[in-house]
């Protein structure tokens, strides 16, 4: 008897760790495949903006990873500013003209991984005093600066992450107009230390290179640019292009059928 006890004990332990180690090891892939995809959507991401101001500089895509790595390290983007002039016409009618005028260029990398924030007043008041100055690092939810609209002391927060760019040109007891710009601030949005000459590959299998396709479509008798980009291997083998729900879908983003640079993540 005690034979067949010590039998159904060891029995239990070796079922119990067993089942422990299946559960375990399901959490453990789950997260691995959460880990693997969050870095394809940040790289999808970043292949995205590249593509997007390429194609505003140079009036198309580009499916050569080459080619669009150069223009992330040495492409430079022109910073325009658009005016409009109106002119009164007969009968009360006015012509508006845009002005465009080149101010001046910025590097491409910089135009695609930096992100600009502007803080403007949400009313008319009276400013008081800012909270940060110029090269401060700030947080979301801190505060920025204090201004008394209606009466009432109001301290607006930062709702993004950032570096201080610049403020404006004011002291306290100056008034400030309603949407007037007070604080500018950036951020990166993509890893600034990621491999530019590696922008094309799987972030998780080097070697393993990223689909692309470009190419042009009749959109209403105009020729249109249109762009895919999707995952070769994905992580979750559930991930397939013969799935109905777009959801399960391999990660991509943009359309061959589509001028859309949707993401299906998103």
């Amino acid at each position: 008897m005690k034979i067949v006890t010590a039998v159904l004990l060891i029995g239990s332990i070796y079922l119990l760790y067993y089942l422990y180690n299946g559960i375990e090891s399901v959490v453990d892939e789950r997260k691995s495949i959460t880990a693997k995809e969050a870095q394809m959507k940040q790289r999808l991401m970043l292949i995205r903006e590249a593509e997007v101001v390429f194609l505003a500089q140079t009036g198309r895509y580009t499916a050569s990873w080459d080619t669009l790595a150069d223009f992330i390290e040495n492409g430079k983007v022109p910073i325009v500013q658009i005016t409009e002039k109106i002119e009164q016409q007969a009968y009360g009618v006015e012509k508006v003209t845009q002005i465009r005028d080149t101010l001046g260029y910025v590097a491409a990398k910089e135009k695609i991984f930096k992100k600009n924030f502007t803080m403007n007043a949400a009313d008319e008041g009276i400013f008081q005093e800012f909270f940060v100055k110029v090269g401060d690092r700030v947080i979301k939810n801190q505060k920025a600066y204090s201004i008394t609209i209606g009466g009432e002391n109001r301290p607006p927060v930062f709702i993004e992450n950032g570096e201080i760019a610049s403020l404006a040109d004011v002291k306290q007891g100056d008034k400030v107009a309603k949407g007037q710009n007070l604080i500018t601030f950036w951020d990166f949005q993509f890893d600034p230390k990621v491999d530019i000459k590696k922008i094309g590959e799987v972030p998780y299998e080097p070697g393993k290179m990223i689909n692309i396709f470009v190419g042009k479509i009749n959109k209403n008798g105009l020729l249109v640019d249109v762009i895919e980009v999707s995952d070769p291997a994905p992580a979750d083998r559930s991930r397939k292009d013969s799935n109905e729900n777009k959801s399960k879908k391999p990660l991509r983003f943009g359309s061959k059928l589509d001028a859309s640079t949707t993401g299906n993540w998103e």
